[in-house]
């Protein structure tokens, strides 16, 4: 899809748009602090503008990142966070491996076997994850429900081994902070699709700080942006 194309109908140039959702995505920033840092630049732009920015464009992030993204290893850690939409508490799935390198994400607004269920399944679906040869969650008892199920529709293989372990977790437990610490400054979401849209580039965000995309170093943020620049087609 050409940059004309996706960019359509926008009043803004294509920079503007895609800074704003870069920076809503990776640092603890409100709506209203881009509004006003934007301002600081000779750029008036309302604060709901670009809500609607990010939640167009942070999805389609997430899915351009997809094939650029480095291959994970086969041992898993499983655990969920909770995100508040519309006052209520939700749960984000979040899946890395041993090294730290994000699997998979999803939101769902129950915690039980057939959420962590569906969400294997998401992971398994993954161009960069593998089949796992163990996974390691919490004593969440939807688990091991989860991966009866799993291993009677021949989707994961009978030797993968469920290992319940908090100490081990404390991986992923520890890779939640990052996306929390980004959630905090929005004081929960108006509704369960906009929360999906915008975790999503959160999470795109926090694989390519990560330094998960290939030939993009960890800490490199100059080439995070300009790759970023070129997965939407504006030239350097």
């Amino acid at each position: 899809m050409s940059t004309a194309s996706v960019f359509k109908w926008r009043h803004f140039l294509p920079e503007i748009i895609l800074l704003n959702v870069r920076w809503y995505c990776r640092y603890s920033l409100s709506y209203r602090d881009l509004e006003e840092m934007m301002q600081e630049r000779g750029v008036e732009v309302d604060h709901s503008t670009i809500n609607r920015w990010v939640l167009q464009y942070a999805p389609k992030l997430d899915k351009r990142i997809r094939p650029h993204l480095k291959p994970t290893n086969d041992s898993w850690r499983v655990d969920e966070t909770y995100i508040k939409v519309r006052g209520a508490w939700k749960y984000l799935y979040r899946a890395v491996d041993s090294e730290g390198s994000t699997l998979d994400f999803m939101l769902s607004a129950k915690r039980d076997a057939k959420a962590a269920a569906r969400f294997f399944r998401k992971v398994l679906k993954g161009q960069h994850t593998q089949a796992p040869r163990v996974i390691t969650v919490d004593k969440n008892a939807a688990y091991p429900g989860a991966m009866d199920a799993l291993k009677a529709d021949e989707v994961i293989d009978p030797e993968t081994k469920l290992r319940q372990s908090k100490y081990l977790n404390n991986i992923v437990e520890q890779d939640h902070r990052n996306i929390k610490c980004i959630v905090k400054p929005m004081m929960g979401f108006k509704s369960f699709n906009s929360a999906r849209k915008t975790l999503s580039g959160i999470e795109a965000m926090n694989m390519i700080r990560k330094g998960q995309v290939n030939g993009i170093d960890q800490g490199d943020s100059v080439s995070q942006v300009k790759f970023i620049d070129a997965l939407f087609g504006i030239a350097a």
